[in-house]
């Protein structure tokens, strides 16, 4: 994809470029005749999830998901490296393709094989599942196996490896010694593979029903939106709207990343891509490297955190919680104003002390690009407007695919004509083969984890742990809550969003639950640790990729996009800390989500001081030391805590105002002597 600014062409980089810095691997690189061999299947397994939308399998879901798994499996082990070689002794480096071994395509038949090998007597392989056969148990294994190294070659060893620690504990559980919280009865390797593949709760359960029926839909419209052009007119639209402003260059890029993230969906994707747009412009208009990657960083993220896209693991918090993708998409209105918000904060204060410029963004019109080409917006608003009036989202992005097909002859040079049609199909597949991959292997931990009871037990641990540190019931929550992030964080270091957020889910959510806090509370808290653990010290993938970008230091860089990002980090503990923290949420009444929100607003301006240090003049330590008590106590969402904080930010803002005048008045007597 080409986008320009200012009238000029910027080259995005490619898909190799952008997994280098993602946790998904990049693809081979395939001959011209196997890749178009490849293509075209991943374009009939798109038309044909399009179609199974208006006409399901009569044999039901379970039976479609068994059909996706064996379509998509067999590619990923063809479209991903198995073992790497070294470099130096590569023998594919000099070449211009990386094509599968012989071993590769054994393991891909194989795949296919045990993949369908419940199809030949479906009805009586379900049937089986609590005595099964030792060909089931044959089949079942290989699967584990095959699936394993999937996710190993897309995401690397971590999940891999966390899912054999899952499998050891539900062979070997019943060896714990019984007063131990974690153990129970153990079961042999016949039930444990019979559960992966028979069952409901495994390979075949929700995370993959989600990958199948919701993920691959979005990601064939994102590649629709892209290749009609849709990418292009979002960084054009973004750069033509501020001009001005000193603070133009980082508003254009907030905005840009905002857009540009409903046709990427990845939030590093989306902080590369417009990091190669816009840093030349960011450095013109005076902002360092660092914080120009950590402004990067947090407004690629931002895409992922916000309606309408959201990421993958909104649709599995929909699927658990059983209410609407709008619903979910309601949740996420408010938090996405305060995220925001503090962005746009942080960049008025750093333009002040970077002294930064105007810069020129564009000579284009953003009225004239909105006219030419606003149609982009239309394909957005249906799936919203659809979902509004109960079509359900599946059904409503396939709607917005077909609009935005029609639509794209509007546009000579981006026309769905039959070859670029063809791509954009044959793309919305391969994007999704790294998420169902790891779907489908994160269906091990959810079998395991309702097979043994560990959810429940580990949420006694959790609990009992803080328990052990006080016997208020609010310090355990807080206590909860903050290991319960850290614990998140920690794990989506090592894996994608939507595997971390998965784990978390059958984990870490039983124990907020133990406590009171809601289930829809408790997945919103976890959802967004899951998608900030890529701003995270000290992996911080979306920080590390922009940092290569500016040139800056990585270190600073993630502390810079940590800094945009505060209020991310800090606001889904209002969630979940008081019953208030549900107004956020845009639940209860209209009052209530009005003035939680204004308080909230508030914490969020007294973080900005902390970070940025500015208020109407440079903030002393003194003022910024205040305005952390101020925050927490202001996100606490209880009246006397909110009285406290009010009056505490009024104490930094009146010293800060204070200050300023008698530093006019300095200035004016000096002018005057």
């Amino acid at each position: 994809m080409t986008v320009g600014a200012g009238g000029g062409g910027v080259t995005v980089p490619s898909e190799e470029e952008l997994a280098e810095y993602e946790q998904e691997r990049p693809a081979r690189r395939l001959r011209p005749a196997l890749d178009l061999v490849i293509s075209v299947w991943c374009a009939i397994i798109s038309v044909g999830v399009l179609a199974q939308v208006f006409v399901p399998l009569p044999q039901g879901t379970q039976f479609y998901l068994v059909i996706f798994l064996a379509a998509v499996l067999p590619m990923t082990l063809l479209c991903y490296r198995g073992f790497r070689v070294p470099a130096f002794i590569n023998p594919f480096k000099a070449r211009s393709h990386d094509d599968p071994g012989v071993a590769d395509w054994i393991l891909a038949l194989v795949a296919l094989a045990v993949c369908v090998y419940p199809l030949f007597d479906f009805d009586g392989f379900l049937e089986r599942s609590q005595v099964p056969t030792t060909a089931d148990v044959v089949a079942g294994a290989l699967l584990l196996i095959l699936l394993l190294e999937a996710c190993r070659r897309t995401t690397g060893w971590v999940l891999p490896v966390i899912s054999l620690v899952f499998i050891a504990y539900a062979y070997y559980g019943g060896f714990l010694p019984q007063t131990w919280l974690l153990s129970h009865k153990g079961f042999d390797f016949d039930a444990i593979i019979a559960q992966f593949t028979m069952g409901t709760a495994g390979f075949y359960g929700t995370p993959l029903a989600v990958a199948a029926s919701y993920i691959v839909l979005f990601t064939i419209y994102g590649a629709v939106l892209d290749y009609s052009g849709a990418g292009k007119f979002f960084i054009d639209l973004s750069f033509a709207a501020f001009k001005r402003s000193r603070t133009a260059p980082g508003r254009t890029v907030t905005m840009a990343g905002f857009l540009l993230g409903s046709v990427s969906g990845s939030g590093t994707a989306t902080a590369v891509s417009l990091g190669t747009v816009s840093w030349p412009i960011l450095r013109r208009a005076g902002y360092p490297a660092e914080p120009a990657g950590g402004m990067l960083a947090a407004s690629g993220i931002g895409a992922i955190l916000s309606p309408p896209t959201l990421g993958a693991a909104a649709f599995i918090i929909a699927e658990l919680l059983q209410v609407s993708y709008l619903k979910v998409l309601g949740y996420a209105v408010i938090p996405t104003i305060l995220y925001y918000l503090g962005i746009l904060l942080a960049i008025e204060i750093d333009a002040r002390k970077h002294g930064t410029t105007s810069g020129e963004t564009s000579q284009q019109s953003a009225w004239r690009l909105l006219l030419r080409f606003g149609y982009h917006f239309l394909s957005l608003f249906v799936i919203i407007a659809f979902m509004a009036v109960d079509v359900p989202p599946f059904k409503a992005v396939v709607y917005a695919v077909i609009i935005q097909f029609g639509l794209s002859f509007l546009d000579r040079e981006h026309r769905l004509t039959g070859k670029r049609l063809f791509k954009a199909l044959a793309q919305g597949t391969r994007s999704v083969l790294p998420v169902a991959a790891t779907c489908a292997t994160a269906g091990v931990i959810v079998a395991v984890t309702t097979q043994t009871g560990l959810g429940l037990n580990m949420a006694d641990i959790i609990v009992n742990g803080a328990r052990g540190l006080s016997d208020n019931h609010t310090v355990v929550l807080i206590l909860t809550v903050v290991l319960s992030g850290f614990a998140v964080l920690l794990l989506g270091l090592a894996v994608p969003v939507t595997a971390s957020f998965i784990i978390a889910a059958v984990i870490i959510s039983p124990a907020l639950e133990n406590l009171g806090v809601a289930k829809a509370e408790s997945y919103m808290f976890i959802f967004y640790y899951a998608v900030l653990s890529e701003v995270s010290p000290p992996t911080a993938l979306a920080a590390v990729a922009t940092a290569a970008i500016t040139g800056g230091k990585v270190m600073p860089t993630m502390w810079q996009a940590w800094k945009y990002t505060l209020p991310a980090f800090l606001v889904p503990f209002a969630f979940v800390l008081t019953d208030n923290g549900a107004h956020l949420l845009g639940q209860g009444s209209f009052v209530g989500m009005v003035w939680t929100t204004v308080v909230s607003m508030l914490a969020v301006a007294a973080l900005a001081v902390v970070t940025g240090g500015w208020v109407f003049v440079r903030a002393t330590w003194l003022e910024r030391a205040i305005c952390v008590p101020a925050a927490a106590l202001l996100l606490y969402l209880a009246p006397v805590t909110i009285t406290a904080g009010i009056c505490l930010l009024l104490v930094a803002v009146v010293i800060n105002l204070v200050r300023r005048q008698r530093q006019t008045s300095a200035e004016e007597g000096t002018l005057a002597s």
